[in-house]
This record gives C-alpha cells, structure tokens and sequence, in this order.
C-alpha cells in the first residue's frame, strides 16, 4: 500500500457529532518513514483550512510508526496548542513505546 485518503468531511462529521472544539489528526506510516509527503502537508493544511470555518482547531497530527513520531506541532508546521497538551502528548507517545 502507497497511500490512502482521508476525506475531511467524516473527520469533521465525527468532531461535530462530538460537539469538539479543537481536533488532533493522527496517522500510520507503515514503511516506516517519518517525514511527511507532500500529500499529508497538502491534507493538513486543507484540514486546518476546513476546521478554521468549523470553528474546530486542529491541535497537532501526528505520524506514527514503529521507530517513533512526527509531530507537525514540534516541528512548527502547525502554530497553536498548549504546553499541557504539548507534555501530554509527548507522555503518551514516549509511553506507547514501551
């Protein structure tokens, strides 16, 4: 498998089912790779774009593989988010590890 889509209308239909506010996108990468192409940069930003007019923020996505993370939050690709949800999530990704 090269490749699947994600269609921002069922995340956003689920985030608005769960009356959410703000959003984190999460993502496998089974080769391994954790850079992201630039179909999930182009994804991330139509995503970001579509919760903007929703009013639901997108805090971070995240690619996950078995070698670790990506974090477009750390790498500053998405601006925002808190250092509570910054230490969560780094928590619970180091713990997942384990």
């Amino acid at each position: 498998m090269t490749g699947t889509l994600a269609d921002p209308k069922l995340i956003f239909s689920t985030a608005l089912k769960a009356c959410a506010s703000v959003i984190i996108l999460f993502q496998n990468h089974p080769s391994g790779n954790l850079k992201p192409s630039q179909a999930d940069i182009a994804l991330n930003q139509k995503i970001i774009k579509a919760g903007s007019l929703l009013d639901i923020a997108v805090l971070d996505h995240i690619i996950i593989t078995s070698e670790g993370y990506f974090s477009f939050q750390d790498e500053g690709i998405i601006q925002g988010g808190n250092s509570f949800y910054k230490w969560q999530s780094s928590f619970l990704l180091s713990a997942s590890k384990f």
